[in-house]
Order: structure tokens, then C-alpha cells, then sequence
């Protein structure tokens, strides 16, 4: 070996390890800093014709391991989309209270019925009545404020998704920029392991908001894709559009979020993501928040349908001048056809003595109003005849109304104990809410009493819109419907299923025996279904969505539509505590002013079994108020511990995999001391070589 081999030998061991100590001495001063990946100087010996020629650092390079960062961003995903849903499923649950506490939303409800038993203890009672009327009107404007605040939550989570869908947008402009750095650096076999680190970073908050694979390219820096395999980065930026909704309700539909690649492909981010914070803002905005609204709209409305079916059944002393009812969004034909059963309307005086009496005999399709024969379409002119006078009833838009003639009479409804009127489970005077104590601003029950050869009340060519989104909340597509000339309601289901202008490419609508519309999706799991649009409008002002509840956005705006009714508000006198007594001599009072059984109805409402409809996560059923509230309460809590559960879980696997991550890409101190002094001998080493071969030299030219 010549001294001059001897010299490039050294030299370039001298240069290597200046290199290495380089690269220890930007590990040591990052020891603490966050995300910091420790860099490796890969060092190889050179040869030339079979003869050692030195060492040199071929690549300074991250001490990444692939596996490792996979497990570390799958787990941080999974760990930011459970602890956004438990943040915020945890702001609705403490919507509700402490299930066990006394001020809670379950203990109003409970306490409503209580109130109720008090006053049946003394009926004459104005505190009672009053005390009574405060906790019913509290009740109701609690659910109100619930349902409104569930709605301001899912506002929040939407506001979220846009500024997460910014967010990754700046993330992936700045990754795919420091892809270009890496490769230039590359190119020129330079130092890419300072935007490597940063890269990194970047590459872990990305993870945080959606689930991502990442791989390697050839030419240096990243490619990045969805679970699904929608280009990210790594050819381009990809960008993400979302437009948030603005004010929320029940019914709002969202629009979709949209990945646009760097060559112009565009995806449903929906379809591509199974985790990270976006995914769980979004199954909370539209899947466990309206479960929850669903559930209150059901249990408030079934609340004042019970309180309402209570007091319809008896009446005040003295009776109310006059019954108004709410909208049943029907013509009265319809109404009326297929009640059965017997009913009794009476005009009483102020000492409850009824002035004039008209029985009311319903078979079906006809009825007999004190023994004359009548059919819906005459039957408001027969009751008209029958009451003499003494009182008149009036149908306008959808609402019944039967007035007492003398302003000091009043008008009171009682069924037969033996054989009551009845349709779809309500009395005459309930299905009409002539004496409700419970009003509401929209229809609330859609089990309507129609049948297939019902007058559906639409006019031909109106259209309902609805949207159709898969398992994932992905939209399928959207389909207009227009109702047929035809004007029964199987002519409009028939033209809502129809597979090829309408819906039932997509699944099918029903008419249960009491009315009740249902819609049955197909597909495994079957499509989801909600109104984009309603342009139908029957006589009633009442449009095809409210009248049969179609969609959950509907029932769910239900729920903060509800107010004790007005006028009892202001005088409690006008609670309907007593009962019509049929078989009352003529002459005497068959209305009695300590008469409580009114009231010891509206405190068993709670007990009676009542048929409560699909909402959120309940299949529905025969069940009391009381019951539903109670397992209400349970879901409501259970679903915050399971979503507690849930986030604790994942940030402890996201923990785990840190913690081997950081082991494996972190700085050791003692491996880089001993690294170091490794490299400082190395150094000295190669200066010792230098100098021995320069000794060399001074010998070689003294000999000459």
C-alpha cells in the first residue's frame, strides 16, 4: 500500500466520522423534543481493484420502522375518533342529569305524574292544580332545551369537521412540499433527514384525523392513502371540500365530503376513512346524537299523548265554553271513517246539569247521531241538527271545534265505559285533541288511522326529494318522487315504490293496520333514507313528511314543539279533573266539583302500556311511559360509559404503541455516548494515520 493510499484511507475515515459525530450530536440536542426521530449515518467500507480504499457515509436515514408507525397511526386514529365521540356524547348525557338525582329529566317526568296524584287528593285545590301545571310545563320545556342543545352539539361537531377538513388540507400541502425537498436532496446525495423528521410530524397529525397507509417511494419522501386507497399525497396534494351546514335541526341534511386527487379523481371521503377524529365527528353528528334526539322526541311526544288521552276522556266544572282540536292533517271524511264504538257530547250549564246531549254511534264507515243515520260526509251537518243550537261544530284546516252557543255553558265529551269510541287506540274526542292539555305546533303521531283506500289529500304533481346514504353515511343518490293523479294512499305508496321513478330501487314503504307509514330499506345493511325535499300540501297544510313522520329528521323536530295548552296555563280551573257522568237524572249535575278522577287519570298515564314507534336504537313496542323513560335513562348512561370505555381503551393501545415506537425511533442517551466516544476514537484514529503517514513522508524526503 502506498502513503499515498494510506493518506485518502485516513482521510476518508476522518471525514466519516466528523459525519457520525455530527449525526450524534443532533440526536443528543433532541433528546427532549417532541416527535423527534433519531437519524443513523449508514457507513460502508470502499474498495478499489480488491484493496481496502477507506469508509465512507453513504446515507444519513431516520430509524424508522414501518411497522411500527403503522401501528402507532392506525392506533392514534382510532384513539382521536373515540375520545371525540366520548367528549361529546358525554355533553349529552349531562343534557339529561344524574339519572338518579332528583332534578334530573327522568325524575321530572316521573315527577309530573306525582303532581297529579296530589291534586286527585283534593281536586278543588288551586296550589295543587297549579303546582301541577308548573312541573307539566317545566317538564316539557326541559325537553325542548335538550332537544335543542343536542342539536347545538351536532352544530359543534359539524363546525369541527370543517375546520379538521382544513386542517388536513394545509397537512397535506405541507407534506407533499417536503416531498419535493426530500428528493431533491436525494438527488444530490445530500442530508433529507431534517424534513424527514418534519414530514413525520406531519405525517402523525394527519393520522390523528383520519386513518392512513403510508409507503415509501424510490425517489425519497412518501406516498400517502386512505384505508380505501385514495391518493392523498405522494404524486400531488389531494384537497378535501366540505361546506358546513350552518344552523342545524333535526331535519338538516350534510353535505358530503369530497376528496379531490392530484389528477382530478374524486371520492366520497365517507367510503375511504374507518377511523380518526373526521370519522368520529361524523358518527356522532349523524348517527349517536339523532339516536338521542329520536328517543327523547318519542318519549316527550308518547308523554303528551298520554297526558292528552287522560284529559280528553274527562272535563273540567264548569266545562270549557268551547273544545278546540289540533290539525289532524286530514279532511274530516277521512277522520272519521273507520272510528267504531260510542261517544257522547254534551252542552252543560255552569252547575253542570247538561242542557242538551247528542249520542254518537260509530260503525266504520257510518255512524248514527242520536239514532239518525249518517256518513262522514254528513255527519257535521247531522251533529249540527242533533245539538239544537245549543252549541255548533266547525271543521277548518284540519281542526275540529265544538262551541257552546250560551257563553255561560260548556261543551263536554265522555265515551261509553262499555263500548268507547275508538281509532288507532284513541277516543273520538283524543283522536281530535278537542280537550288535549298537552298542544303542539306540528303533527306528532303518525299512527293516522288511514287505509289503503284513504283520500291521501296531496294534489298531483307535488314532489317529496329523499336521499338515500349507505352504511357509512356516503350518499348513494338522491330521488324525487311525484305524487301520481291517482288520490288514494296506495296510489301514493304505489308510486313511491315504483323501482323506476321511484324509490324502490332502494327499499319500500308500508301501511301499518293503524296508519302508520314505515320505511324498509334493502341491502345488507340496508340503505338509510331521509327527506331532502316536500313540496306536498294538503288541505290541512300539512305535507306528506308530517302527516306520516317520514324520516327520522321529522320526529325528531318533535320534541320542542310542545307547550301546556294555553289557556289552562292561565287559568288552572280549566284542568280537566272530573268526569262526565252519563247517568245523571235529568235535572241534576253530572259534573262535580270535587270530582278527582280526572286527576287519578293523568297521574296513571305514566303506567299505561302505549305503543311507541322505531327511534335510535329501540325497536319500539307495547310499553308504558314510565318504562321507555326508565330504559331511556339506562341507554343514555350506558352508551357514555361504553363510549368512555371505548376512548380509555384505545388511548391506552395508542399509549402502548407509542411508547414501542418511541423505544425503537427515540435517542438513547447511553447508546449515543457510547456511539460518540466510538466515533472520537474513530477520529483520532484516522488523525494518528495522517500523522504517521505524513511521518512517512518527512523519512521518505530525508532520504532522498
Amino acid at each position: 500500500m502506498s502513503v499515498t493510499s494510506i493518506l485518502n484511507n485516513a482521510n476518508s475515515g476522518l471525514i466519516a466520522a466528523q459525519v457520525q459525530l455530527r449525526v450524534v450530536a443532533d440526536n443528543v440536542s433532541n433528546v427532549n423534543t417532541p416527535g423527534y426521530v433519531r437519524k443513523i449515518a449508514d457507513q460502508v467500507a470502499m474498495s478499489s481493484q480488491g484493496v481496502g480504499s477507506g469508509v465512507e457515509v453513504t446515507r444519513i436515514r431516520l430509524a424508522t420502522d414501518r411497522f411500527l408507525q403503522a401501528a402507532s397511526l392506525s392506533a392514534g386514529a382510532e384513539a382521536a375518533r373515540n375520545e371525540v365521540r366520548y367528549e361529546l356524547y358525554d355533553r349529552i348525557q349531562s343534557l339529561f342529569g344524574d339519572p338518579g338525582g332528583k332534578t334530573s329529566f327522568f325524575a321530572q317526568v316521573d315527577g309530573i305524574f306525582s303532581a297529579f296524584a296530589s291534586s286527585a287528593e283534593d281536586p278543588t285545590s288551586s296550589p295543587r292544580r297549579q303546582d301541577a301545571l308548573f312541573k307539566t310545563q317545566a317538564l316539557f320545556d326541559e325537553a325542548s332545551r335538550i332537544a335543542k342543545q343536542i342539536q347545538a352539539v351536532r352544530e359543534d361537531a359539524d363546525g369541527r369537521i370543517q375546520s379538521a377538513v382544513e386542517k388536513t388540507n394545509n397537512l397535506l400541502a405541507q407534506i407533499e412540499a417536503l416531498n419535493v425537498e426530500i428528493t431533491r436532496a436525494k438527488v444530490v446525495n445530500g442530508d433529507a433527514s431534517g424534513a424527514e423528521t418534519a414530514q413525520a410530524a406531519l405525517i402523525d397529525q394527519v393520522s390523528q384525523l383520519m386513518d392512513i397507509r403510508i409507503t415509501a417511494r424510490p425517489v425519497g419522501g412518501v406516498t400517502i392513502r386512505t384505508s380505501a386507497g385514495a391518493m392523498l399525497a405522494g404524486a400531488g396534494a389531494a384537497t378535501l371540500s366540505y361546506t358546513r351546514a350552518g344552523t342545524i335541526s333535526g331535519e338538516t341534511n350534510f353535505n358530503e365530503i369530497w376528496i379531490n386527487e392530484p389528477g382530478g379523481t374524486k371520492h366520497a371521503l365517507l367510503d375511504s376513512v374507518t377511523s380518526g377524529e373526521i370519522k368520529g365527528l361524523i358518527e356522532l353528528r349523524d348517527v349517536e346524537a339523532p339516536a338521542a334526539a329520536a328517543r327523547l322526541a318519542e318519549l316527550i311526544t308518547h308523554v303528551a299523548d298520554e297526558l292528552n288521552r287522560a284529559h280528553n276522556a274527562n272535563t273540567a266544572m264548569p266545562a270549557p265554553n268551547r273544545l278546540d282540536g289540533r290539525n289532524v292533517g286530514q279532511s274530516l271524511e277521512s277522520a272519521l271513517t273507520g272510528f267504531t264504538g260510542r261517544t257522547t257530547i254534551a252542552v252543560t250549564n255552569p252547575a253542570g246539569v247538561i242542557q242538551q246531549r247528542v249520542d254518537v254511534v260509530f260503525n266504520g264507515a257510518t255512524m248514527t247521531v242520536n239514532g239518525v243515520a249518517a256518513d262522514p260526509t254528513t255527519f257535521l251537518a247531522t251533529l249540527n241538527a242533533q245539538l239544537g243550537g245549543a252549541a255548533t261544530a266547525t271543521f277548518t284546516d284540519g281542526k275540529l271545534s265544538i262551541a257552546a252557543a250560551n257563553t255561560a255553558n260548556g261543551v263536554a265529551i265522555a265515551d261509553d265505559a262499555t263500548t268507547p269510541s275508538n281509532k288507532s287506540g284513541r277516543g273520538f274526542s283524543h283522536y281530535f285533541g278537542l280537550n288535549d292539555l298537552i298542544s303542539t305546533d306540528r303533527p306528532a303521531l303518525y299512527d293516522t288511522g288511514l287505509t289503503l283506500a284513504s283520500p291521501h289529500g296531496f294534489t298531483a304533481g307535488q314532489t317529496m326529494t329523499f336521499r338515500f346514504s349507505n352504511d357509512v353515511g356516503a350518499r348513494i343518490r338522491d330521488i324525487k318522487v311525484t305524487v301520481p293523479p291517482g288520490g288514494t294512499v296506495a296510489d301514493l305508496i304505489n308510486a313511491l315504490n315504483d323501482p323506476a321513478s321511484g324509490i324502490g330501487g332502494q327499499g319500500s314503504f308500508a301501511l301499518a293496520a293503524d296508519g302508520t307509514l314505515s320505511f324498509t330499506g334493502v341491502g345488507n345493511p340496508p340503505a338509510k333514507m331521509s327527506v331532502l325535499n316536500d313540496t306536498t300540501q294538503n288541505a290541512a297544510n300539512i305535507s306528506a313528511t308530517e302527516l306520516f313522520g317520514i324520516g327520522a329528521g321529522v320526529r325528531i323536530s318533535r320534541a320542542d314543539g310542545f307547550s301546556l295548552r294555553s289557556d289552562i296555563r292561565q287559568s288552572p280551573a280549566k284542568l280537566a279533573l272530573g268526569q262526565l257522568n252519563l247517568a245523571a237524572a235529568a235535572g241534576t249535575p253530572a259534573l262535580s266539583a270535587g270530582d278527582g278522577r280526572g286527576a287519578l287519570a293523568l297521574a296513571d298515564a305514566g303506567e299505561r302500556t302505549t305503543s311507541f314507534q322505531p327511534a335510535g336504537n329501540s325497536p319500539g313496542g307495547q310499553i308504558s311511559v314510565s318504562r321507555y323513560a326508565s330504559e331511556l335513562a339506562g341507554e343514555i348512561g350506558g352508551n357514555a360509559t361504553t363510549a368512555k370505555n371505548r376512548k380509555e381503551s384505545s388511548a391506552a393501545l395508542y399509549t402502548e404503541a407509542t411508547a414501542r415506537r418511541t423505544a425503537h425511533e427515540g435517542v438513547n442517551m447511553d447508546e449515543e455516548l457510547v456511539l460518540m466516544t466510538t466515533y472520537q476514537q474513530a477520529f483520532n484514529a484516522s488523525a494518528r494515520l495522517i500523522q504517521a503517514a505524513r511521518d512517512m513522508y518527512d523519512t521518505l524526503l530525508g532520504m532522498v
